[in-house]
């Protein structure tokens, strides 16, 4: 526990508070209006009214019908329904998140590299496609380094196999996926304008409810359930509906789409700076990522500190009250090195001393300015111990 006097919060991609619209959409579905959405009574169906509601509302975010939608506990749930959806060969990136590089090795998939900024090509999505291929699964942004992948070029990869397969008389089909969960808020995801058949997204990661997600999927594609019952979410996903849970999730993706244009001009200023104060102290420092912010999260910033610990410098800084990150939480609390650096070629040494710095709504110029003086005092404190 921290004994600081100033507290910052520097993990946004981990988890987001929820917004206190979303805690005030949510409020009367945990007391007044408990009611089982699938009850026949007045007061139930207009819960369930309700839950359709928020439904319509995430659908038109998504530019989609709200048949489209379909409410799951989180992303790693709605990632493993897309992959459910068939069983081909599947196609997916080694710098993926774990719930999906998971689904993708138990289907021994094909994975393709990154390059050393962290960039999917195209092209190797091209060359790993077989004619058994039904699935290919890129995330539209990298939740450790933030780049953004270049999901349209991916999209027509996956239109031109479609097509040959239809002139070749083939009949087997083929999707793409990808895991929307750090890129919303962020970027559009319009899913007709991305060209993907299947899309995560997680209200956690939102200024939303946790284990609360939704799968899109495009007309046409047909789910296959996971877990079997009553047969709520159109059969695909049994159990009594969150109807909290969607409602918050609703509040949470259209408060994000309002204020995405705005934020993310705000956190592109805010990751300039600590970027810059980062390199003037430390002339080595890696950062890593694209360096085009058009392809880079907007509140993102990596950085890995040559021969020093991640995990020490985690140590000195929540001592400080700077909260922040080593890359994905999944694969932190598991304090192994990163599959993302190791597959983008980052050295051990390297990548051992990387911190994952994400910034959110609240956070400040003086949360930045702060966290950059612990930032340089704790890489200055491991170094002058390892020189000991």
């Amino acid at each position: 526990m921290s004994n600081a006097t100033q507290e910052v919060y520097l993990d946004h991609a981990a988890a987001t508070p929820m917004a206190p619209e979303v805690v005030e959409a949510m409020t009367p579905y945990l007391s007044r209006l408990f009611y089982n959405p699938s009850a026949p009574y007045c007061a139930a169906r207009r819960v369930h009214a309700d839950l359709e509601g928020a439904r319509s509302r995430i659908a038109a975010v998504l530019g989609s019908k709200a048949d489209n939608v379909t409410f799951t506990a989180g992303a790693t749930e709605a990632n493993n329904l897309a992959f459910a959806a068939n069983d081909g060969h599947v196609v997916c990136c080694s710098i993926e998140h774990e719930s999906v590089l998971a689904c993708a090795e138990a289907r021994g998939a094909t994975l393709v590299g990154a390059s050393e900024t962290g960039l999917v090509d195209p092209q190797d999505v091209a060359r790993a496609l077989t004619p058994s291929t039904e699935l290919v699964s890129i995330s539209l942004a990298n939740g450790e380094v933030g780049a953004i992948q270049p999901i349209r070029s991916i999209a027509r990869v996956v239109a031109n196999e479609r097509v040959r397969r239809l002139e070749a008389g083939e009949r087997r089909p083929l999707l793409l996926h990808t895991d929307a969960s750090q890129a919303a808020g962020y970027v559009s995801i319009n899913a007709s304008t991305l060209g993907v058949d299947l899309m995560t997204i997680s209200a956690a990661k939102l200024y939303g409810p946790k284990q609360v997600g939704v799968l899109w999927h495009a007309d046409g594609v047909s789910l296959r359930p996971l877990v079997r019952g009553g047969g709520q979410e159109g059969g695909v996903r049994s159990g009594t509906e969150n109807v909290a849970g969607a409602m918050g999730m609703a509040c949470a993706l259209e408060l994000a789409e309002r204020m995405r244009a705005t934020e993310v001009r705000r956190l592109r200023g805010l990751s300039a700076r600590l970027r810059t104060g980062l390199v003037e102290a430390f002339p080595n420092v890696v950062l890593s990522g694209p360096r085009r912010d058009a392809a880079r999260l907007p509140g993102l910033v990596h950085a890995s500190f040559p021969h020093v610990e991640a995990r020490r410098l985690i140590v000195h800084l929540e001592r400080a009250g700077v909260y922040v990150g080593t890359g994905s939480a999944c694969a932190a609390s598991k304090m192994r090195v990163s599959h993302v650096l190791a597959a983008m070629g980052v050295p051990e040494d390297v990548a051992r001393g990387s911190l994952r710095i994400s910034m959110g709504r609240a956070t400040s110029q003086d949360d930045v300015d702060y966290a950059l003086r612990a930032i340089v005092d704790a890489v200055g404190q491991e170094r002058s111990r390892v020189r000991e």
